[in-house]
């Protein structure tokens, strides 16, 4: 792992050159993390996605990040475990706003993905931790496809904004842009009326796949996991 960078204007967002995993990073890190605190990378030597999938990046073209989200501090309305899709709901649709911003119309694919028409722009991992059967803080890692072009062929269906919209972005900048997303987003989370605005939104935009069509796509997945090579767990 190498030196931290802040980022400008006295956003909360660290930027690291290299590291395993933001959200292992953000899991050692949780006891003196403020909430809403961002530690993003360059690169990720050992991202991670949903099970035992991996994340893979280009070094340097795409936002990988993990969000830190303290409940007590960003709501004084508790959120129950069986409530924890709320959580889902505040990431995903942050995301979904942004490429709004962009011009970009996009989907979510049940339960954290975000597609543009049949292809993958954006993944999550999303990783409560409960005390008495509430939430009491959430580690939230997003890796959005940024800048990059060129994808493993073997990967089913990615793609990125800059093929979308034929411009660049500055990652520093476009995740300053989207943490106030997520900043609007999170305050939702401390009314009912804003956590029902969240149900109701996110569901407008929700699919889930046919079944043959998931099974495919499993399989793809799968096939393209079980050709890397294995690796070491980077949690502790």
């Amino acid at each position: 792992m190498t030196k931290f960078k802040q980022s400008y204007h006295s956003y909360p967002i660290e930027w690291l050159d290299s590291v395993d995993s933001t959200n292992s990073e953000v899991r050692r890190r949780m006891a003196s993390l403020d909430n809403l605190s961002i530690i993003a990378a360059r690169y990720q030597t050992a991202g991670r996605g949903q099970g035992s999938h991996t994340w893979l990046s280009a070094e340097n073209l795409n936002l990988t990040f993990t969000l830190f989200l303290r409940m007590k501090e960003a709501s004084t309305l508790p959120l129950d475990a069986n409530d924890a899709v709320r959580i889902i709901q505040m990431a995903t649709l942050s995301v979904h706003d942004f490429l709004a911003s962009e011009g970009i119309s996009s989907r979510i694919k049940w339960p954290n993905d975000i597609w543009v028409g049949d292809r993958k722009i954006c993944g999550m991992l999303i990783e409560n931790i409960l005390e008495g059967g509430k939430v009491a803080c959430s580690i939230i890692g997003i890796g959005l496809n940024l800048n990059q072009k060129e994808f493993d062929p073997a990967l089913p269906n990615p793609v990125s904004l800059s093929q979308l919209s034929g411009k660049s972005y500055d990652p520093d900048s476009t995740l300053e842009r989207l943490y106030e997303h997520i900043c609007r987003r999170t305050a939702l989370l401390g009314t009912s009326d804003g956590r029902s605005e969240l149900e109701n939104e996110f569901n407008s935009y929700l699919f889930h796949l046919e079944r043959n069509k998931q099974e495919v796509l499993s399989e793809a997945i799968e096939s393209f996991e079980a050709k890397r090579p294995p690796r070491k767990d980077p949690r502790p």
